[in-house]
């Protein structure tokens, strides 16, 4: 198992850009999940991010609404979630981050969930809508664990909330590059950029990496180099959403396989 701090030293070290790839869980299989996260590892993306499907995501968009209520309606749970990542963890040591929204989380109890996350062999966390000022009992938990709680930043963040948040942020701050859901866009490029620009002045302590609407290589390699990586959900999730599993998988392996060139060229 490879830790948050020992791959971003690394990645740093080689002089390259993070790469974190988001899938939803169960969608559009369990065993697709395990096999997509271990395959993405090798094609390329330097973290893996996992989100338990909820019905109310209100951070994202269309494509990722779609995935997590087919995962939903096959029976997904947290408590499956979590066995996912012990199998993926069984097969790669690549960093494992759960992202989900904190009405499950508390409705399962959120030290217990903490804690059965940590044991299950993720890394850390991210949730969107924790706020700052009620993440008291998050942050003690993930203290306790050693897990790395993930904030988000977006560009209408204060520029005085962006130090507070890269203070208290384990792992790394994630960047939304837009005001808006997650979805694959284009033309956001300069906008973004300027976004990017102001929280990477404020950001300081953790690495920042850049999501929310990243489509195409180019754009991964044009948002990368006023941040330390990128974080591409929608495009991916898109790509797996075909009537043959296997041809969805090729497509989305291939796809963060030019992604992690364009990065690194």
């Amino acid at each position: 198992m490879k830790g948050l701090d020992a791959t971003f030293r690394s990645i740093r070290t080689a002089g390259k850009k993070a790469l974190s790839v988001y899938l939803t869980a169960g969608y559009p299989t369990r065993s697709m999940t395990v096999q997509l996260a271990v395959g993405l590892a090798s094609a390329g993306a330097d973290l893996i991010e996992i989100g338990i499907p909820f019905s109310d995501p209100i951070a994202d968009g269309p494509v990722i609404q779609e995935c997590s209520t087919l995962a939903l309606s096959a029976g997904t749970t947290p408590e499956d979630v979590l066995s996912m990542v012990k199998e993926i963890r069984n097969s790669t040591p690549i960093p494992i981050i759960l992202m989900g929204y904190v009405n499950p989380i508390l409705a399962y109890g959120m030290g217990t969930f903490i804690q059965d996350a940590k044991l299950s062999g993720a890394d850390g966390t991210i949730i969107p809508d924790l706020s700052l000022e009620e993440s008291g009992a998050y942050l003690r938990n993930t203290a306790e664990s050693g897990m790395a709680p993930v904030f988000m930043v977006t560009p209408t963040t204060p520029e005085s909330r962006l130090g507070e948040i890269d203070r208290i942020s384990r792992g790394f701050v994630y960047a939304v590059t837009v005001n808006g859901v997650t979805g694959e866009r284009t033309g956001t490029g300069d906008v973004a950029g300027e976004s990017i620009a102001r929280m990477k002045q404020h950001v300081t302590r953790n690495p920042l990496l850049a999501g929310f609407g990243i489509s195409d290589p180019e754009t991964a390699s044009g948002i990368s180099r006023l941040c330390d990586g990128v974080i591409i959900g929608s495009a991916v999730m898109n790509r797996l959403r075909h009537e043959d599993p296997e041809t969805g998988y090729r497509s989305a392996l291939g796809f963060i396989s030019s992604v992690r060139t364009a990065l690194d060229g």
